[in-house]
């Protein structure tokens, strides 16, 4: 796993004294520059991730290299699904330079080599300068977003307590397609594991939410429960 790769830099950082950080006064981080571009990505991503994936869609799309920024954070997406720790690892507070450096080319190494024109990479460099690579991960995902928006996709994200099998996924994903909530467009099937909902599901389709999980049906008993009493 990644994490494994580069938890040794993670404790010979925390091994040296710390010294402040500094930033170069003409960095102009990617989401400054996302006010600037003429090009604006189709749907709005919110929070700081958001900020910085519209930041990347607009680079991208001024450089014609959509696709392949988005096949580099899928590659990178796909990384974080499997190896759970990494998130937390690139927040470390001890990451010199030096590491963020060797990091990100760990990360790149995972990307599949199809950043050929050095998109993701700058914005790579980006996120380590501004000390925001722990953000990554949404990223990733709030760029999937804006790309699925740009081909005329919409998200449906399917919240399970466990992991469900495909052919249930597909025969969930093939009833919404009917229905009128899929609005004539193709899906992109996000599905998710969320232990917390205790069991059923939560349906998410564009900006509509169908809440059938069992933690859902308890909050609504204890409020039944508490208003009668």
């Amino acid at each position: 796993m990644l994490s494994r790769q580069i938890r040794p830099l993670i404790l010979r950082a925390s091994a040296r004294p710390k010294t402040p950080q500094t930033f170069p006064t003409s960095l102009r981080s990617y989401a400054q520059a996302a006010a600037v571009q003429d090009t604006k990505p189709p749907v709005a991503v919110f929070g700081l991730d958001g900020t910085y994936a519209t930041a990347l869609f607009t680079a991208a799309a001024k450089t014609s290299s959509l696709d392949s920024t988005s096949k580099s954070l899928a590659a990178l997406a796909e990384v974080f699904r499997k190896d759970t720790k990494l998130s937390g690892i690139l927040t470390a507070p001890t990451l010199g330079p030096g590491d963020k450096s060797q990091i990100i080319q760990e990360i790149q190494r995972h990307m599949g080599g199809v950043d050929k024109d050095d998109t993701v990479k700058n914005f790579l460099k980006t996120l380590s300068d501004n000390n925001r690579l722990g953000i990554l991960q949404g990223v990733c995902e709030k760029f999937a977003t804006l790309m699925g928006a740009a081909r005329g996709e919409l998200e449906l994200t399917v919240t399970s307590a466990a992991k469900l099998d495909s052919k249930t996924l597909q025969r969930l994903e093939a009833a919404v397609a009917k229905s009128e909530y899929s609005q004539g467009k193709k899906l992109k099937l996000a599905p998710k594991v969320n232990p917390d909902i205790k069991g059923g599901l939560i349906v998410e389709i564009g900006d509509r939410t169908i809440d059938l999980s069992v933690s859902s049906k308890i909050a609504k008993m204890n409020k039944l429960l508490t208003d009668t009493l």
